[in-house]
Formats: structure tokens, C-alpha cells, sequence
């Protein structure tokens, strides 16, 4: 690859990396599916992405607190759900035993 070249590809990578972040992906799911689906090597993605981190600290700083505090509120909403149908699940039964006591 020439100079021009390699250029360009980061250049895309660096676009790519991009479309990642537009998605909310962390590194290593950018580094997968660029791998999967553009057939660029991960250590490529890691590098480009270590050097926009170094380039754009605060900007990663905030995305990376962005994305662990979705993750804190998706793990407490899956947590609430299941709060909510196990109480559910167990009034459901304990209306059930009530019936069935009841018809005897």
C-alpha cells in the first residue's frame, strides 16, 4: 500500500469507527463487526480507535460514561420486569389456589 493509499483506508476505518459510535458499540464490539462484516483486522480497529481516543479524550470519556450508565439502566429495568412478573406470577398462583380451595 502506498502512502496515499493507507491513508485513505485509515480514513475509512476512521469513518467506520464512526458509524460504530452512532450505535452505541463499545471497541470490541466496533473491532467485531468490522471484522465480520467489512473483513478489517481487529488490531487495525483497536489502533485507529486508541488514537481518536488520544485525539478526542473528553469525547470518549463521555461516551464511555454514556454507555456504562445505559447499561446500569438496562440492567436495573430487566431487573424491575422480573420483580414485577415474579410478584405477578405469584399472585397469579395464589388466585389460583384460592379458587381451587374455594370450589371444593
Amino acid at each position: 500500500m502506498g502512502d496515499s493509499s493507507s491513508a485513505s483506508y485509515i480514513h475509512m476505518v476512521h469513518h467506520l469507527i464512526e458509524e460504530c459510535i452512532i450505535f452505541n458499540m463499545s471497541r470490541e464490539e466496533c473491532m467485531e463487526a468490522l471484522s465480520k462484516h467489512a473483513n478489517i483486522k481487529p488490531i487495525i480497529t483497536s489502533t485507529v480507535w486508541k488514537e481518536l481516543e488520544k485525539e478526542n479524550k473528553e469525547f470518549f470519556e463521555a461516551y464511555t460514561n454514556s454507555r456504562e450508565g445505559a447499561r446500569e439502566s438496562k440492567t436495573e429495568m430487566k431487573q424491575r420486569i422480573q420483580k414485577m412478573l415474579s410478584g405477578h406470577l405469584s399472585q397469579t398462583d395464589a388466585d389460583s389456589s384460592t379458587s381451587t380451595e374455594s370450589d371444593d
